[in-house]
């Protein structure tokens, strides 16, 4: 599949736990480039653009608590096939059920307190990159290493 863009997002318990380096240099480590960066903290709006399709779910208040109770860090990430090569490396989402070498598989503790999100398809990448990130703070630029990966 050709070069894509997708949403990472370092939740709450990653920032708070003194994992978000890790997992950012997880993924440089795969040769895959940030092409956007930033922390922020997630409001209540936010969080229901974001969780659109769980807004009306008894589960909602849990995680907009969550995701909204400590900064986060939001990556723009590119790369070829990078939807699947990113989730691949994310591991499910119980991070009980997650394979060892994965983020949550090495790091997660429960289904809402598992590190990471990342975009599940192509449009959703699409629709939540524009959430978190202003098309000037995405940046395309060339790497020294493209041709050696």
């Amino acid at each position: 599949m050709a070069n894509e863009r997708t949403l990472v997002l370092c939740k709450p318990d990653a920032v708070q736990r003194g994992y978000a380096g890790q997992i950012i240099s997880r993924f440089e480590n795969k040769g895959l480039k940030i092409s956007g960066m930033k922390m922020l903290q997630i409001d209540e709006a936010l969080a229901a653009r974001h969780y659109q399709e769980h807004v009306e779910k008894p589960f909602y208040p849990m995680l907009r608590e969550f995701i909204t109770s400590s900064p986060v860090i939001a990556l723009a990430i590119e790369g070829d096939n990078v939807i699947d090569v990113v989730r691949g490396m994310m591991g499910v989402t119980n991070p009980q059920n997650a394979a060892p070498g994965t983020i949550r598989g090495d790091f997660g503790i429960n289904f809402t307190k598992n590190l990471v999100h990342g975009s599940d398809s192509l449009a959703s990448a699409e629709r939540e990159i524009a959430l978190f990130f202003d098309t000037s703070e995405l940046h395309d630029y060339a790497r020294s290493i493209e041709e050696w990966l």
